[in-house]
C-alpha cells in the first residue's frame, strides 16, 4: 500500500505544471531561446492547434513571458503616454489584471518600435519590467506594485528594447541606448541600486547617432562561476553580475548592436547590426582579450546581413534567420557559411529557438517555420500561417507555444 501511495504521489508531481519549464524571461529560462520540454505541435493554423486568442489593447514587439499558470505581456497605448504590464490566465486567455504607468512627455521611438519593446522578467514570486523613460517596475503575482524607480530619461531616435533579466536577489538592465547608456543592478525585493556602471563606447554623443545596444543581457552559470555578457557598442563584455566588475572584454563590434550574445562553455559569438561585423571569442583570460582570444572575426558585408532576431547554437553550429528572411547556418568554430535558405517572403526581426530537437523562427506575417537543425541544407518541416504583423519572438511553455502579433496574445497547442 505505502510503495503504491509512492508511486501515485511521483506520478502527480512529474505531471504538475511546476515540474513543467516556464518561460520567465525573453528568450527563456536561460535566456538562450532552448527549452527542455516536449510535446510541442509541429503544425497549426488558423484553424487548427489555436487554444486561444485574445486581443490586445496595442501594438508591440515584446515577447510573452510564461510561469505556470500566468502569461504577462508589455503593452503601450495612447501613443507611449500609458504603458502597461498585462497578465492573462495560461488555461482561458482571460485577463487576471492589468497595471498602468502613466508618461506624459514625449518618448523618442520609431514608428516600428512602439514603446514597451521590452520584455517582462519573473521569477515566480514577482514580475518586472522596464518601461523605458516611465521606469522600472516590480509587482507581485498578483498585480500589487511592489517598487517603482525612476532610472532617468532615455532619448535615441529608434527607442528602447533590452529586456531587464533576475540574477539571485538582483534585476539588472541594460539600460540605453542614446544619451545616456548604462548597466544597472537593483535590489529585487527594494528597488534600491546595487552597482551600476557605464560602458564608456556606449553613449550617443546626439539623439540621432547610429550607436547604442539594444541587446539584453546572458548569464552563464550558476553560483562563482555565473558570468553575465553584454554586446554593446564596438565590444563584448564578460560581466560578474553580483559587482558589475567586467572580467574581460572583446573588440571588433560596430557601433550597432541588436542581437544577444550566443553563449556556450566555451565560446562566446555576436553578431552586430546593419551589417557589422560578426565574431566568436574564446571565454576565458582578463582584460582584453582581443589579441588572445578571439577565434574568428567577419567584416565584410556579404557574411554580415542586417540582424536583429538572435541566432540559437545547436551543437557546433549556430542558426539564425536574418532580417531579409534569409537563414543561415554557420559554423561557430569558424564563422563560415554552411547554407542560406529564404523562409518566406517578408522579413523577421523575431529570435530562433530550439525546442525538442526543432529550430522554431516566426517572420513579420506571422508565419512560423519549425525546420530540423542541420549542417548539410535547410530542412523545413513546417510552415504554419497565423497572420498578423509580429516582430516578437515566440515564447514555450507547458506544451504550449504563445506569439504576440500586433493585434493578439495567441495560446498555440495541441
Amino acid at each position: 500500500m505505502l510503495r503504491s501511495s509512492l508511486i501515485y504521489c511521483c506520478l502527480l508531481i512529474l505531471s504538475s505544471p511546476l515540474c513543467a519549464d516556464n518561460w520567465p524571461a525573453w528568450r527563456g529560462s536561460q535566456g538562450v531561446g532552448t527549452s527542455t520540454e516536449t510535446g510541442f505541435p509541429l503544425r497549426w493554423s488558423e484553424t487548427e492547434n489555436i487554444r486561444w486568442r485574445v486581443a490586445l489593447p496595442g501594438p508591440g514587439n515584446s515577447t510573452p513571458v510564461v510561469w505556470e499558470n500566468q502569461v504577462f505581456v508589455t503593452c503601450a497605448t495612447d501613443e507611449g503616454k500609458q504603458r502597461s504590464l498585462i497578465c492573462y490566465d495560461r488555461l482561458t486567455g482571460k485577463q487576471q489584471w492589468k497595471q498602468s504607468v502613466a508618461f506624459e512627455s514625449v518618448e523618442v521611438t520609431h514608428k516600428t518600435n512602439p514603446q514597451c519593446a521590452s520584455s517582462p522578467v519573473t521569477d515566480g514570486k514577482q514580475v518586472v519590467a522596464w518601461f523605458g523613460s516611465a521606469g522600472l517596475c516590480a509587482y507581485t503575482m498578483e498585480g500589487k506594485l511592489l517598487w517603482k524607480r525612476n532610472l532617468g530619461k532615455f532619448e535615441h531616435i529608434w527607442g528602447t528594447a533590452s529586456s531587464p533579466i533576475i540574477f539571485e536577489d538582483l534585476v539588472i538592465v541594460n539600460c540605453g541606448p542614446g544619451l545616456r547608456a548604462f548597466w544597472i543592478a537593483v535590489d529585487k525585493q527594494t528597488g534600491r541600486d546595487l552597482w551600476q556602471w557605464e560602458p564608456p563606447e556606449a553613449k550617443s554623443v546626439k539623439v540621432e547617432e547610429f550607436r547604442g545596444s539594444w541587446s539584453t543581457p546572458v548569464i552563464h552559470g550558476t553560483g562563482p562561476q555565473a558570468l553575465m555578457f553584454l554586446s554593446m557598442p564596438t565590444r563584448l563584455y564578460a560581466v560578474e553580475p553580483r559587482t558589475g566588475k567586467v572580467r574581460w572584454s572583446c573588440g571588433g563590434l560596430s557601433k550597432l548592436v541588436y542581437t544577444s550574445p550566443l553563449v556556450t562553455k566555451e565560446t562566446v559569438a555576436v553578431m552586430c547590426g546593419y551589417h557589422g561585423p560578426s565574431l566568436a571569442v574564446r571565454r576565458g583570460g582578463q582584460g582584453d582579450v582581443t589579441k588572445s582570444h578571439r577565434l574568428w572575426m567577419l567584416e565584410d558585408k556579404k557574411h554580415n546581413p542586417q540582424r536583429v532576431g538572435s541566432g540559437v547554437i545547436v551543437g557546433d553550429h549556430v542558426y539564425i534567420l536574418n532580417e531579409p528572411g534569409i537563414a543561415w547556418c554557420i559554423e561557430l568554430k569558424t564563422g563560415k557559411k554552411l547554407w542560406e535558405q529564404r523562409l518566406g517572403k517578408a522579413k523577421s526581426w523575431s529570435s530562433m529557438c530550439y525546442i525538442e530537437g526543432r529550430l522554431y523562427i516566426v517572420n513579420m506575417d506571422g508565419v512560423t517555420f519549425v525546420l530540423e537543425p542541420s549542417a548539410e541544407s535547410c530542412k523545413i518541416l513546417a510552415e504554419n500561417p497565423l497572420g498578423g504583423l509580429t516582430r516578437g519572438s515566440l515564447a514555450f511553455s507547458q506544451g504550449q507555444i504563445f506569439v504576440r502579433t500586433y493585434e493578439h496574445l495567441v495560446c498555440i497547442g495541441k
